[in-house]
């Protein structure tokens, strides 16, 4: 935070929406915002300008449509409060928990309030506080950053394409230079970018195409590979059963030399999210019931990891075990993603079919513990083409100089290409993209999208801003069962108690007084000096 602002050449000027009648929690959010501004304006000397408006002003009890239009489009996401008027009546009102960030001619929105449906209202609140200092300092930092790095997404193996990585490009494109396209072979191709993501890929790749990625790697660069062995069509098991089979991407040879091994099997976990699955018919209608569907892990990020540190629960669809192989001393492995402590595997090619949502789980069955889903390797890494020729198809504009050991580098391997993937619906005007992480049945929150910038921001070398995301400050919540029980007894406590406690050190200190200075009331002590009072002249009395 301090390097980004003391690099700041120009003002930075904030406006924050967070003024007016609030409710408690929103009006600790709006003292922690200020707090934290004014530190930005101290240490930036003066750069960093701001001021809290109030859309709902003492001449207008409502908000105009053009202004939430207008804040909308923006990228400000407005919420509904209610709001007790001083005649005791409530009302609801719109409000806008965020800033417009402006700094050279450029407005960039930063959406303050963390909802997530599955919190409370105060751990969202909380969550929403401490996150403050990295939504401001990332933010400008993406305004005054004078160079902007690139990253790709490789195509041509039937990747995801750009409406089902719609999502996340949009929030990539807040940090870096997004684009899109195919090696064909082309030596060299991937030099000019920082990192690279290979994105659920459904065909075998070309030897051409792998050998430019291994020299990629080999010349320090970064890879995110999101990869799919195991191929499970869901359009024919809403039909009510399908087959998952082995779907190798010939990548396999050149994973296992980089240190690991993604096995032909799929990962099923007690701790899962639901699929909508017809449960018979009422009133000639197919009624639906949303079901725990074991396939579908639910897992909690390692907390051991900046990466992966306070993030929501990922969820993975049909994800497979990663083996972690090799002795390589030069390099370093983390797990990112790993299973409960009740989960399982299953071999391929296998039927699954819905009816499985029928049977309860067999705690026999579910004994596997931290199956890992995605790792982390650091370090020097070997080339699967050491001893090998350049393969046929590599085109290059000089000499090709093949590398067998790379410099220092990071790849991150997760054996669930969806896990990057965002909903698509059609409209009348045209792909309408979902946003990557939120369940569209039951709205819950997951923290697939953080887990990918994430994984980006550490690839690319963004270690500070990773620290900064990662903090955490514990919100020491009351037990709601006991203020229940024993509200009473305790507010009674803290209400006399310190009362109590005044009178009884009032009564002391009076008895103190009395045994201080009894003696003098009987007589003992100096005599009195013997006409004092004749002494004094007549006109100043006694």
């Amino acid at each position: 935070s301090r390097k980004v602002l003391d690099d700041l050449d120009d003002v930075v000027y904030i406006k924050v929406y967070l003024e007016g009648k609030l409710p408690a929690g929103f009006l600790r959010m709006h003292d922690a915002v200020e707090e934290l501004l004014d530190e930005f304006r101290i240490r930036s000397h003066g750069k960093v300008e701001y001021e809290f408006v109030n859309l709902y002003d003492e001449g207008n009890a409502g908000i105009s449509r053009q202004m939430v239009q207008q804040l909308y489009d923006q990228g400000l996401q407005p919420t509904n409060l209610q709001v007790r008027e001083k005649d005791g009546s409530q009302s609801r009102k719109i409000i806008f928990p965020g800033a417009i960030i402006s700094y050279r001619g450029s407005d960039v929105a930063v959406n303050l309030l963390k909802n997530n449906p599955v919190l409370n209202y105060e751990v969202n609140l909380n969550n929403s506080i401490q996150s403050l200092e990295f939504e401001f300092i990332n933010m400008i930092r993406n305004l005054s950053s004078k160079a902007v790095e690139k990253v790709a997404f490789l195509e041509g193996q039937g990747e995801l394409d750009r409406y089902r990585t719609g999502d996340i490009t949009s929030g990539l494109a807040n940090y870096y230079q997004v684009d899109r396209g195919s090696i064909g072979g082309m030596y060299g191709s991937l030099d000019k970018y920082e990192a690279v993501i290979i994105a659920k890929p459904t065909r075998p790749f070309e030897e051409a195409d792998k050998f430019v990625i291994d020299q990629y790697i080999m010349n320090g660069g970064k890879v995110l590979w999101l990869i799919d062995e195991v191929s499970v069509s869901m359009d024919s098991l809403y039909l009510g059963r399908t087959f998952a089979v082995y779907a190798p991407l010939n990548i396999e040879d050149q994973l296992f030399r980089y240190g690991v091994r993604i096995n032909p099997d799929l990962v099923k976990d007690i701790q899962c999210h639901v699929i909508p699955v017809s449960k018979g018919s009422v009133g000639g209608q197919a009624s639906f019931q949303l079901s725990p569907w074991f396939y579908f892990p639910v897992i909690a990020p390692s907390p051991y990891s900046t990466i992966t540190r306070n993030l929501n629960p990922v969820l993975v669809r049909f994800g497979s075990v990663i083996d972690t192989v090799g002795e390589n001393p030069g390099m370093h492995k983390s797990v990112l993603l790993s299973t409960s402590p009740y989960s399982m595997q299953v071999s391929v090619p296998t039927e699954i079919s819905l009816g499985e949502t029928d049977a309860s789980p067999l705690k026999e069955d579910f004994k596997s513990s931290g199956l890992i889903l995605g790792v982390l390797m650091e370090g020097s890494f070997q080339s699967d083409f050491s001893n090998r020729p350049v393969p046929t198809g590599v085109v290059s504009d000089g000499e090709i100089r093949v590398r067998t050991e790379s410099e220092p580098t990071k790849m991150i391997v997760i054996s669930d290409g969806d896990v990057i993937r965002n909903d698509v619906r059609q409209t009348g005007n045209g792909p309408e993209i979902g946003e990557l992480g939120v369940d569209r049945y039951t709205s819950q929150v997951f923290g697939n999208k953080d887990l990918v910038l994430n994984a980006m921001n550490y690839l690319t070398g963004q270690s500070g801003l990773m620290e900064l995301r990662g903090r955490e400050f514990r919100l020491r919540l009351l037990d709601k069962k006991r203020l229940l029980d024993e509200g009473l007894k305790w507010k009674l406590l803290n209400t006399l108690l310190p009362v109590l406690l005044v009178i009884l050190f009032g009564l002391a200190y009076n008895y103190g007084r009395r045994i201080r200075y009894a003696g003098k009331d009987r007589g003992i002590g100096p005599e009195p000096v013997s006409g004092y009072h004749e002494a004094l002249p007549k006109d100043q009395g006694t």
